[in-house]
């Protein structure tokens, strides 16, 4: 058993409050249960209760033997001196405050209901990757629906938080953020930390004085990234030529990066880092701010149009330097721009939501996701072998945000579904 089950049962009172005494013989009753708290101190404040005769607001501590309050130093610390009640499973020794006087103490060993206990403990035991998988189709549908909506909403939450860390790294600069953030997503998985790199080499501020001219962008991002050492036919050589005056101009800073820092292996063409950085370079030729247009855009399809922009004629016919493609590909591939709304754009909208407190970006991120229909995964296919189908982006990174917050860690006592399978299970001593 973890110390996190007795909060479980103590924050939702699920033990057996007949006739309750304290170890020392007084009646107990709950008036108040107090509010979970998750910084240091005790693990329960502001909780109202009555020991005898006389009422006691204080907070509440809770460990699985008395002798944990020792071994934590309690005794020496005097945010414990607060505490009017001290919970535990077996209460091997009696505890005291800093000034002696003695902490009541209640012992639920003999109050929990074993069916409750059974199914905790078979839930913390389980090792298939959804520990209520056995459980799940006694749990209602509406359960399930606002848990894994929930889900989606902290995981938004989080990457949010993610994006406005960077914003503080880039001096609160929501232009720099949003071109680091849209480098790393054309870096997709295979080519993420070498495209922050080159987001980091290459300033936005030169990028941005030059996107009038595709060209000079490209020659500025090909040779940044380390792309033009070697002149491998006559574009190259013309973008080479053209990087090296720019270095010079803005002192950027030479051999930033190399080619054996890019990730060719196991890729179809399609996905090589030379093109991505192609359709890149088209994206910020672009006109206009980068960080209002995505956070302005509301549907998918104008966010298609941002992310789709046509790359140059020779990108159009290469995949490579000096390597023509037998197809034809004018801009990035449909499926690759929605997984820029989802890595990119919807992030950016979750921190700017934060940020202004405004809810709306949140719902836009959320509408977003809504609208793209997107095919399963490892994840998702763990909930449809248990009867559950995702639809939409928004079904996926719920699913994600649930397996990866609750399922995985077996945070069970946390999520909405297992605690519906715990109520079920209570039953009278």
């Amino acid at each position: 058993m973890k110390e996190e089950f007795l909060h479980y049962i103590w924050q939702h009172q699920y033990f057996d409050k007949t006739d309750l005494l304290t170890v020392e013989g007084e009646p107990l009753l709950v008036l108040k249960v107090g509010y979970y708290n998750t910084d240091a101190g005790p693990d329960f404040k502001e909780a109202l209760l009555k020991i005898g005769e006389v009422e006691w607001s204080g907070s509440v501590e809770i460990h699985l033997k008395a002798s944990d309050w020792q071994r934590h130093q309690h005794q020496a610390d005097p945010k414990y001196d607060q505490v009017v009640l001290h919970v535990v499973w077996q209460a091997d020794v009696p505890v005291q405050r800093t000034d002696g006087s003695l902490i009541p103490a209640l012992v639920l060993q003999d109050r929990v209901s074993p069916h409750l206990l059974q199914t905790y403990e078979k839930l913390q035991q389980q090792r298939a990757p959804i520990p209520c998988a056995g459980f799940w189709p006694s749990v209602p549908d509406i359960t399930k629906t606002m848990m894994l909506e929930r889900a989606l909403v902290e995981r938004l939450e989080q990457k949010g938080k993610e994006v406005l860390q960077n914003f503080s790294h880039q001096g609160n600069d929501w232009e720099q953020t949003a071109y680091q953030l849209l480098c790393k997503g054309f870096g997709f998985k295979t080519n993420q930390d070498a495209f922050e790199q080159l987001a980091r080499a290459l300033p936005l501020t030169v990028v941005r004085k030059h996107r009038q001219s595709l060209f000079q962008v490209e020659a500025l991002l090909f040779g940044q990234a380390g792309f033009l050492t070697e002149a491998d036919d006559a574009y190259a050589s013309q973008l080479a030529k053209e990087y090296t005056f720019l270095r010079h101009k803005y002192s950027l800073q030479p051999d930033a990066m190399q080619r054996h820092q890019w990730n060719f292996l196991r890729m179809r063409p399609a996905n090589f880092p030379t093109l991505r950085l192609a359709q890149l370079a088209a994206v910020l030729a672009s006109s206009g701010p980068l960080f209002s247009r995505l956070s302005e855009a509301g549907t998918v399809k104008e966010f298609e149009a941002l992310f789709r922009m046509p790359m140059s004629a020779y990108w159009q016919q290469h995949y490579m330097f000096g390597r023509e493609t037998a197809a034809t590909q004018q801009s990035i591939g449909r499926s690759s721009a929605h997984n820029l709304i989802i890595n990119v754009a919807v992030p950016l909208l979750a921190a700017y939501a934060h940020y202004t407190q405004h809810r709306e970006y949140l719902e836009r991120a959320v509408g977003l996701l809504e609208q793209l229909k997107e095919t399963s995964n490892n994840v998702t296919r763990l909930y449809e072998e248990l009867g559950w189908k995702a639809l939409s982006a928004a079904d996926n990174q719920a699913a994600l945000g649930l397996y990866k917050r609750y399922c995985q860690p077996v945070k069970c006592l946390h999520c909405g579904v297992g605690n519906k399978i715990l109520k079920q299970n209570l039953a009278a001593l």
